[in-house]
């Protein structure tokens, strides 16, 4: 497999992967902008050549939108290999160019959001563990930060307090979310129209600036949503689940 790099030159020319490929799709372009603000702040976006779901995305930890604890690191965005790739060791390339390139800019390890089973949209605890990570923090909700540390005496990254306790005062449905997340582009503009069209209480709060990010409420910050201040899911919803799961 041939991979190539994303960056501001080539961005607009490239499939990115994990959403469709016309560039005047909302999701497509809502996560292409948010990439190009990214690049300057040391975010690295690796693809197969070929179109699909075979890629990684990584940033150095002070600069990722999720809050945590963990300068020096680098934090992995999103590590995605799905349908006909899986099975042909795609994910431990992208994965080795990552280390190679993380140790070569002197970073002090890798980081990553995950849980002790697999939930929709993280990374696969098993493929970690197999590959060297371990659990370094936990929050409430179960979400899990794991690490590889490059050296054996490397500060463990954790999760910033506000993040610890998921944990929101108001009332209803709300759900924070950025455009990091292609998806909800179409997806969170679905959820307020049927809340609206049903009577739910429901607000999404998009996190505009890394700064917002790094003081989330929760974990992920790619998709949380909350009812009456307690955590729900990250697992991204169409109409149809999110009215479901209204009525239960």
């Amino acid at each position: 497999m041939e991979y190539i790099r994303v960056n501001k030159e080539n961005l607009e020319s490239e499939h990115i992967c994990c959403a469709i490929s016309n560039n005047s799709d909302i999701q497509v372009s809502s996560k292409k902008q948010w990439l190009s603000q990214r690049f300057d702040e040391g975010l690295v976006f690796l693809k197969s050549v070929e179109r699909g779901k075979c890629f990684i995305e990584y940033i150095p930890a002070e600069n990722a939108w999720v809050p945590i604890k963990a300068d020096g690191y680098m934090y992995i965005d999103c590590l995605w290999v799905s349908g006909s790739f899986k099975g042909h060791g795609y994910a431990n390339d992208l994965l080795k160019e990552c280390i190679i390139d993380s140790k070569a800019k002197k970073r002090k390890g890798l980081c990553v959001l995950s849980s002790a089973r697999k939930k929709p949209f993280l990374s696969d605890p098993k493929f970690l563990e197999h590959k060297g990570f371990k659990v370094c923090d936990e929050a409430a909700n179960g979400i899990q930060l794991w690490y590889l540390p490059f050296s054996s005496d490397e500060t463990r990254p954790q999760f910033k307090d506000c993040a610890r306790t998921p944990h929101i005062e108001e009332k209803g449905y709300v759900l924070y979310y950025s455009n990091q997340c292609p998806f909800n582009g179409k997806y969170v503009p679905i959820l307020e129209k049927a809340a609206k069209e049903n009577g739910i209480a429901f607000k999404a709060i998009r996190f505009n600036s890394k700064k917002e990010a790094q003081n989330a409420p929760s974990p992920i910050t790619t998709y949380a949503l909350f009812k009456d201040g307690e955590y729900i899911t990250n697992e991204q919803m169409n109409d149809k689940k999110f009215l479901k799961l209204c009525a239960e």
